[in-house]
This record gives structure tokens, C-alpha cells and sequence, in this order.
């Protein structure tokens, strides 16, 4: 029994390692070792860098923005009846 034990357990481990051998192959590591750059590392920091700035100030900020009229605990309470009620889409339904 132990020598069939351990025939089937080098059959597994040799099967696992084959597939471990292949992994490059099967999920498309060659892709990355044909990709040819035709920028410098230097120009594609510089344009991070400028991009950056645009993207620092997150708060939209309307001219025509009037201040909300609700207070925080009646839109909770809104939101748990709409909850209990089934309005609140969840998933992907749509």
C-alpha cells in the first residue's frame, strides 16, 4: 500500500511541477518580452508629473451650487426606508 502511496505522490508532484514549468507560457508572459518602448523614462515622468497637478483639487466646484436644506438625520432616515422598502438597487440589476 505505501509503495502505490508513493508512486501516486511522485506522479502528482511531477505533474504539478510540469505545470509550474508551462505557467509562463500559459498566461502570456511573452507578451511583455516583445514590447518595445518608444519613450524615454524621463518623458513618461515628465508627463506623470503633469498630470498630477491636474488631478489634486477633487472638490467640483459649482458657481451655481446652492447649500443643502436636509439635515444628516433626515436623509438616514430616508435611506433606511428606502432600504427596508427595496428601493435600494443591489447587484447588477439595472
Amino acid at each position: 500500500m505505501t509503495s502505490i502511496a508513493r508512486t501516486l505522490t511522485i506522479v502528482a508532484v511531477t505533474a504539478f511541477a510540469s505545470l509550474g514549468a508551462q505557467a509562463g507560457e500559459l498566461y502570456g508572459s511573452h507578451i511583455e518580452a516583445s514590447f518595445q518602448s518608444t519613450r524615454t523614462r524621463a518623458e513618461v515622468q515628465l508627463e506623470a508629473a503633469q498630470a498630477v497637478t491636474q488631478f489634486k483639487n477633487y472638490v467640483v466646484v459649482e458657481s451655481n451650487a446652492t447649500p443643502s436644506t436636509v439635515d444628516r438625520a433626515t436623509v438616514q432616515a430616508e435611506a433606511v426606508q428606502a432600504a427596508r422598502l427595496s428601493q435600494i438597487a443591489v447587484g447588477n440589476r439595472s
